[in-house]
């Protein structure tokens, strides 16, 4: 491989103007939301000291990703994808404007900081399925993988910049201004939607759209590499979340600094954008299953280390190498079930992979607050590192074909795709 292959491959954004679109708005939209992330764990915690509370945070947003994530699978497969995200888009920026009002008017209402987070996670749910299957109708097939890495490089430049700049803006001006910097990034995310082409979904057939729920979860269920990644995933975030324990640890152990606390989730970041930036590398290996088996492995055992960690910079490199593990992981399991999953199906496939990949996270985090309030922090994040590292190990141990699962060769992507979700489970795997 020459040595410019890899690093980050770039051709999604030279070769796509409405993906180069997509890309800026979620950009910014992900910039956004880390800065409100940050904004929202330190008020709940300046207004009731309470891991629980903390805790909550992930069962106010997990609980509408569940009903509302599921929602929006049905909606992308049919009707035009592109106006689902375009009205949902809108809905996330009211409920921006919504923080920030508060934040201005001094709320001390846990609760309705509750209400306000929970509602931009239903808007964000019920356009996540559509939005997930936008690079896969924009790019050429070679290129999928490539641009899901791109997407996911964004997100850790956001987790990296957007806590300390967080940090930075709550220190300095307080929660409004952070609050108002989400809905700034909010607004340029809705501009950029309003640009992409109307994506329709592909015609699925009569007995599938009376029962449109059903469809999405029987590929899963049918298709091992599927129901085996996200199984992968799911034991990854709900035994092993680890960020509404990061206040309850700064607290402990770093006198309670916020911008110790934003450096926590930068940590992650400054290891997934690393692995980011010589994704080339990444996206280009055909064996996506094993890749993600053992990043997620990986991802609990570091997490464990955060565990025992005492002196700032141990903790700080054992998060780098969690953040490093998960955006393998990520990659690999988005572009697995983007292509493993006929169009008729993907916008339910990706509301159940959404559903799985940000309400395991939510409801993992109200895991880990109620075991750190029983027990302690450390202690909660050692048993969850090494539970999620033993689930998965079972998910390989019992799962041959997500083992075996070899990315398909460029110039298969052309051939067509089943209509019927009972075809083999794992058409591309390798035995």
């Amino acid at each position: 491989m020459r040595g410019s292959a890899r690093f980050l491959d770039t051709r999604p954004l030279r070769s796509s103007r409405p993906f180069r679109d997509l890309w800026i708005g979620s950009s910014a939209s992900q910039l956004g939301g880390q800065i409100a992330t940050v904004a929202v764990l330190a008020q709940v915690w300046e207004l009731t000291g309470s891991p629980v509370s903390t805790g909550a945070i992930g069962l106010a947003t997990g609980l509408p990703l569940v009903l509302f994530g599921l929602l929006g699978g049905t909606l992308a497969d049919a009707v035009d994808r592109r106006a689902v995200v375009r009205a949902t888009t809108a809905g996330q920026l009211l409920a921006a404007a919504g923080l920030c009002a508060q934040a201005l008017a001094d709320n001390q209402n846990v609760l309705l900081l509750f209400v306000l987070v929970a509602t931009g996670a239903a808007c964000g749910a019920l356009g996540a399925p559509s939005r997930r299957t936008f690079p896969v109708r924009l790019l050429p097939g070679d290129q999928v993988a490539a641009g899901l890495a791109l997407t996911n490089v964004s997100f850790q430049a956001a987790m990296l910049a957007g806590p300390a700049l967080a940090g930075m803006i709550i220190t300095h001006w307080g929660f409004p201004a952070a609050y108002a910097a989400q809905v700034l990034a909010a607004a340029v995310s809705a501009l950029a939607v309003i640009r992409l082409p109307a994506m329709r979904p592909e015609s699925t057939d009569a007995a599938e759209r009376r029962r449109p729920q059903r469809g999405g979860w029987r590929v899963v269920l049918r298709r091992p590499t599927l129901w085996g990644s996200m199984a992968t995933d799911l034991s990854a975030t709900l035994l092993a979340m680890p960020i509404a324990l990061f206040p309850l640890v700064n607290e402990i152990r770093f006198d309670g600094d916020p911008q110790t606390l934003g450096l926590f989730l930068s940590a992650v970041a400054v290891g997934g954008i690393t692995v980011g930036l010589l994704s080339g590398t990444v996206t280009r290996w055909r064996c996506g299953g094993r890749v993600q088996l053992i990043a997620a492995g990986v991802w609990g055992l570091a997490l464990a280390g955060f565990g025992l960690a005492g002196p700032l910079w141990l903790a700080l490199g054992c998060l780098a190498v969690a953040g490093a593990a998960d955006t393998v992981s990520v990659v690999t399991r988005s572009a697995l079930v983007q292509l493993e999953t006929p169009d008729a199906y993907r916008g339910r496939v990706s509301s159940v992979e959404h559903v799985i990949g940000v309400a395991g996270p939510e409801l993992g985090n109200f895991r880990g607050g109620l075991l750190a309030s029983a027990t302690s922090a450390p202690f909660a994040l050692v048993v969850g590192g090494l539970s999620a590292t033993l689930a998965i190990g079972a998910v390989a141990a019992t799962n041959a074909s997500l083992r075996a699962y070899r990315t398909p060769a460029p110039t298969a992507l052309a051939a067509p795709e089943p209509t019927e979700p009972g075809d083999a489970g794992a058409a591309t795997a390798a035995g």
